[in-house]
């Protein structure tokens, strides 16, 4: 078809929150009604639906089949009413949140929202030839006009450079990037179509959700013609284009909407937010079992508490090559005893596996047999590049295959005593444009989805370990993903390169995937390739590293030297310092994992998330917010002693170590010499800690909570949810809820505190205030044992109440009320 032809639609079939728009030349589009702030717009040139399911979509869901779910299927949404009006030419749809307008006439959209009470446009298809009807070639391809000057492109995914996109092109590839700049590599390891537009202008945001696993591009405004305008675009050289439009009083709302449809973010065990060893170069070593033995050695030696460990893949070699599933006895000739070994010191093992088996593997005729690789035109194997040798991608899409990697799972791990999977080089490469899948039945070009795999990996090994143990949660890390892998996995930016720029975008790189609905990641600290770090490069990336959902220090040095927490004798005991800093605030980062399994809050944010009306927070930083309390301001350049931050306006912060209060709207600077991240917490908020001593492999627990709170009048309130960290009784209400309520006036502090649900074992709660805070507390439902400046802190020792009498909480409730009612 010549561009000189515009088709025409109109209105074929309207049936509840659906509507079909047909045209004379056969095109045909989709318009869904989802909810009052999301629509979804499908659009079939040849009035086929190109890739007929979804493996993104699952709204509020933990799960969805593994065969995907229909395309069109509408289940999970609320399907709102709406107005369906009839303008000249065009059709006009509008809920409470969204009106959207359909020109006849080219089917060219423009969407409206209301951020102050009025309509405003807030996006509008490119002008000329916005979709493809045929005009150019078999891809899917969608414009939209761009305003150079007003707006910001945030978001997705996991993407180098800075964390506005606007100007950058970006592919929709997924590759194994060793060793990747950070500020500026195209493409990495994730597919993540969705990004935010924030208006300046407007002060209004809104997210786009392109449901493809289709390779292809998006430029955010760096490619320029003069014939069509300022513009950006989405193309994608397979599928449909199959769009949502998610409206938004603020980003973060945009944000955990896009989450919420995406799936239900993995509730993963406490464990997993501790620190996690790991290295290459252990599991290269020909007594690799006796240096994985020397590392919990050292561990104890040097009294760093550690968690779990990464067990990479040299424990499956044959030679210098990988070989999935196969133990080296060798190296480890007593599997079980090794995980055993590692249990008794507290240290849970995460094995690596890949999807690609090599051509020499010991079961690669067993699995050719079974056709369980992803097969060429010829019905063979398809041969593709994976490390030093070649081999075949096993076939996700197969139910045979997914049932074999779930026995090999089980029986070459999860009977030894590894109970959790490290999904890696599961990318996917395949690069043979006739290679097929099969499809759960239906065979499709395997370079159409590729994502797909990597997905169905992800599930597959997490159904292996819910299996084997159905009372315990899985904890999985995926390399690679795609939209919705939140669902089932950890995971972390990949290969990176050791070097001080990483440090700073990979900052930005952790954030831009937070909002785009993956919060639970982090990063190799250290740098996984190239040198091995300085001794202040490893101290300031762990300083930052910490307080990412996901810490490992992981490394593959080209001197062959590891990464480890006592590598430099000089910054061991700020290490140790720091990961003690970690397990204290253990709490607080599983309440954050807990709001973002249960209200898909991002876990990590820029600031400018959570203070849009504050511009200069706009301005590209390398500060993050670690929920809504704690901001930090990482150091990433060498030779500073000090740092400069800018403080959001709106909220007044007290810097978390001096307990000095500063108002919001102002640069100030901080001191960095020392072992201390500058670090900083907003007042009126408080967070859960552990105040217990902490020693490796001796796991302590005792309540505390440390408050900040406003300097004149003002209240506050809050809630920490915690459980055993490693079951699901918490599904059956099996779980505890601390509250905390602060109000303040010129003379006192009044605190109101309570757990319910799951006591604790110990009665006794430690609130840490900042030093100069000195009006005197009142509680309603604890015992004040003692207040004391301990440690440059305010330390009110707490007898609490048990709440087991549901009545005495009611009553407790009142004391409050009436004592605030009296003053």
């Amino acid at each position: 078809m010549s561009v000189n032809h515009i088709p025409q639609f109109h209105l074929a079939e309207k049936n509840g929150a659906a509507l079909m728009l047909k045209s004379t030349d056969g095109h045909v589009a989709h318009i869904f009604v989802l909810e009052q702030d999301i629509i979804r717009v499908i659009v079939l040139p040849d009035a086929q639906l190109h890739f007929p399911r979804t493996w993104a979509i699952a709204p509020g869901a933990r799960e969805i089949p593994l065969e995907g779910r229909e395309r069109l299927s509408l289940a999970g949404f609320s399907l709102p009413g709406y107005t369906l009006g009839n303008l000249p030419g065009a059709l006009q749809i509008q809920t409470e949140k969204i009106r959207l307008t359909v020109q006849l006439k080219g089917l060219s959209c423009s969407w409206e929202t209301r951020p102050a009470g009025e309509w405003t446009e807030m996006a509008r298809d490119r002008g000329t030839q916005a979709v493809n009807f045929g005009y150019w070639d078999d891809k899917v391809y969608h414009y939209l006009k761009r305003d150079a000057q007003d707006e910001m492109y945030f978001g997705l995914g996991e993407r180098s450079g800075d964390t506005n996109r606007h100007g950058r092109s970006f592919s929709l590839k997924t590759i194994d990037a060793m060793g990747y700049n950070a500020s500026s590599t195209d493409a990495l390891y994730k597919h993540i179509p969705f990004y935010i537009t924030w208006n300046k202008r407007q002060h209004a945001a809104f997210g786009l959700f392109y449901d493809t696993l289709s390779e292809g591009k998006l430029d955010m405004g760096c490619e320029l013609d003069n014939y069509h305008g300022h513009y950006r675009y989405f193309v994608a050289d397979h599928g449909d284009l199959d769009y949502y439009f998610i409206a938004g009083d603020s980003m973060e709302q945009v944000v955990r909407r896009y989450t919420w449809m995406t799936g239900k973010p993995a509730f993963t065990p406490k464990w997993g937010l501790g620190y996690s060893g790991s290295t290459m170069t252990y599991t290269d070593e020909p007594d690799a079992q006796e240096k994985m033995n020397e590392f919990l050695a050292g561990c104890e030696q040097h009294d760093m508490l550690c968690e779990s460990f990464h067990l990479s893949s040299g424990y499956t070699s044959i030679g210098n090559k990988r070989y999935v599933f196969n133990w080296n006895r060798e190296k480890f000739p007593d599997p079980k005893a090794f995980a055993e070994h590692y249990l008794q010191h507290g240290v849970r093992l995460c094995a690596n596996i890949k999807p690609c088996l090599l051509q020499d593997h010991p079961r690669f005729s067993e699995a050719e047999n079974l056709n369980l690789f992803i097969k060429n035109q010829d019905g063979k194997p398809e041969m593709v590049q994976f490390w030093d040798e070649v081999g075949a991608y096993l076939d996700f899409t197969n139910p045979d295959t997914i049932a074999w990697w779930k026995r090999a799972v089980t029986k070459s791990l999860l009977e030894y005593g590894i109970t959790s999977t490290w999904n890696d080089n599961n990318e996917f490469q395949v690069l043979n444009p006739q290679a097929t899948a099969n499809g759960f039945g239906e065979r499709f070009k395997a370079v159409e989805a590729k994502g797909l795999q990597t997905l169905l990996m992800m599930a597959a090994s997490q159904q292996a370990q819910t299996e084997f143990a159905p009372d315990k949660r899985p904890y999985l890390v995926s390399r690679s993903g795609a939209a919705g892998m939140q669902r089932y996995v950890q995971t972390w930016s990949g290969d990176n390169y050791t070097s001080w720029q990483t440090l700073k975008y990979n900052i930005k790189m952790g954030l831009g995937l937070a909002m785009s609905g993956i919060s639970n990641t982090g990063h190799d600290v250290g740098g996984f390739s190239g040198p091995a770090p300085s001794p202040e490069l490893l101290l300031r990336w762990v300083q930052f590293g910490i307080f990412m959902p996901r810490f490992s220090i992981h490394s593959w040095n080209d001197d062959k030297t590891v990464n480890e927490a006592w590598m430099y004798p000089e910054i061991t005991g700020a290490i140790r310092n720091l990961l003690k800093l970690r397990a204290c605030l253990t709490p607080y980062f599983y309440d954050l994992l807990w709001r973002y399994h249960q209200h898909y809050e991002p876990m990590i944010r820029p600031t400018f998330l959570a203070f849009p009306d504050d511009p200069k927070c706009f301005a590209e930083n390398d500060d993050m917010l670690v929920g809504p309390s704690l901001l930090l301001a990482a150091v990433v350049e060498p030779g500073q002693r000090s740092r400069r931050v800018y403080l959001p306006a709106g909220a007044g912060w007290y810097d978390f170590w001096s307990g000095a209060l500063h108002q919001g709207g102002q640069e100030i600077v901080l001191p960095a010499a020392g072992e201390q991240p500058p670090l900083l917490a907003r007042a009126g908020s408080a967070i859960a800690i552990n105040v217990a001593e902490q020693h490796f492999n001796r796991p302590a627990h005792q309540q505390g909570f440390m408050v900040f709170p406003h300097q004149q009048d003002g209240a506050f309130e809050t809630e920490f949810f915690d459980d055993d960290g490693a079951s699901n009784a918490y599904l059956d209400g099996t779980s505890s809820l601390w509250k905390i309520r602060v109000q303040s006036d010129a003379e006192t502090l009044d605190i109101d505190l309570e757990c319910t649900g799951v006591q604790p074992a110990s009665e006794l709660v430690t609130l840490l205030l900042p030093q100069h805070e000195t009006r005197p507390a009142v509680l309603s439902a604890a015992a004040i044992l003692g207040d004391a400046i301990v440690n440059q802190r305010r330390e009110i020792q707490l007898k609490i109440r048990p709440q087991s009498d549901p009545k005495l909480s009611i009553k407790h409730k009142i004391v409050s009320i009436l004592k605030r009612f009296n003053k």
